[in-house]
């Protein structure tokens, strides 16, 4: 089946105070959308893609839905491409902008979100709020208002090779050899996996890991400490909207990569999703390498971050399919798994698309196993 995309965009409404995207008056923003279905049918049905940072419209599993037959839109968000200044929350009210005029512009009555790698906790995210709406302020205390935005709720939600969240995943990514972010390159050798003088070797024993992970989560509150006491000090110097940009080194060791005990799967082991980790882990494409106070606190604190897949997850009511790709490098299997267990609807399955890596890009010979699971799913749910 052939397939048509039409790149299209609209402008929606931004009250806050802050700008953290190129382009554009005051007070407007523009998101940028592309829809993706067969030459031919008609669909009252949407499955709506969506990532913090967007990029995804040629994904293989999107393109492969439309020749299913099935009408796709991929909304990038304002971020797109670039996460340095990110809100969570702003992505959610432009997901939420997104399917008021999709609904309006093309006369889809059902909405299914597909929550792809980030777009998961994405999803999970705009779901609890469209449901149960609390939020009025991000968490450095900027106004943000979800309660009056009017979100309307997904009918279904897919969650396809994602993780738990950014946040989340930055934690477990984070290198817990540095102790002191002025000085990131000294690091501690017992704690440095990628360094031969460290004295624990894979299989590392339960007791190095546990002490690893703590030692990460501990990193991921110092700064987030230190974030909140720099907008405490602008604040109190009277520059309540100033801002404050850093650097993050080390976001890509984690004992997963070095050890194919931890999370077994069949993915390959000493490899990432981008390449060797032991380089990743301080180059210019690692998770949160450039950043800022706000958008820490929004995106990648472990305790601060709304956006949590696990507790977004646990206050939805829709149906959900969780996706796992059993060769994923970025997602791992135990990140299907907590999400599943989360989901607090009565209506929730898992698949295991089994040797699938996380973009179909080695095996996309299993790329219609993915495609035929999503399309019983959605059929058997009327969507």
């Amino acid at each position: 089946m052939a397939v048509v995309r039409e790149a299209y965009g609209f402008v929606h409404k931004d009250t806050s105070k802050l700008k953290e995207v190129y382009g554009g008056p005051t007070g407007q923003v523009f998101v940028e959308c592309m829809r993706v279905r067969p030459d031919t049918g008609e669909s009252k049905t949407v499955i709506l893609f969506s990532h913090p940072v967007g990029g995804g419209a040629f994904l293989p599993l999107v393109t492969a839905l439309a020749r299913a037959g099935r009408h796709v839109i991929y909304c990038n968000p304002r971020y797109r491409g670039n996460d340095t200044a990110l809100i969570m929350e702003k992505c959610v009210l432009d997901l939420g902008a997104c399917i008021a005029d999709l609904k309006q512009r093309f006369g889809y009555e059902k909405v299914v979100l597909g929550g792809w790698s980030g777009g998961g906790s994405l999803s999970m995210f705009y779901q609890d709020q469209a449901e149960r709406p609390t939020i009025t302020h991000t968490p450095a205390g900027d106004e943000v208002d979800l309660v009056g935005a009017g979100l309307q709720p997904a009918d279904g939600v897919l969650l396809l090779a994602a993780h738990i969240s950014r946040s989340v995943t930055m934690t477990e990514w984070m290198d817990p050899s540095i102790l002191d972010e002025s000085r990131p390159f000294e690091r501690d050798p017992s704690l440095n996996i990628y360094d031969p003088a460290c004295p624990d070797k894979p299989p590392y024993s339960a007791e190095f890991v546990a002490r690893f992970r703590a030692g990460q989560i501990a990193r991921n509150r110092r700064i987030t400490a230190w974030a909140k006491d720099q907008l405490a000090q602008l604040k109190a110097q009277g520059e309540p909207d100033a801002e404050r940009c850093f650097v993050v080194q080390g976001t890509m060791a984690d004992v997963r990569w070095t050890d194919p005990s931890q999370d077994p799967s069949d993915r390959k082991p000493y490899t990432c999703y981008l390449g060797d980790p032991k380089i990743v882990n301080d180059g210019p494409v690692g998770l949160g390498r450039f950043t800022t106070l706000r958008s820490w606190l929004s995106q990648w604190s472990y305790d601060e971050s709304r956006a949590n897949g696990e507790k977004n997850a646990a206050r939805i009511s829709c149906p959900v399919l969780v996706i796992n790709n059993t060769a994923d490098l970025a997602c791992t299997p135990s990140h299907a798994q907590r999400l599943f267990d989360a989901v607090g609807s009565k209506d929730k399955s898992i698949v295991q698309i089994e040797g699938a890596d996380h973009y179909y890009a080695d095996r996309p010979d299993l790329l219609p196993k993915a495609t035929t699971a999503v399309g019983d799913w959605l059929d058997a749910r009327g969507f």
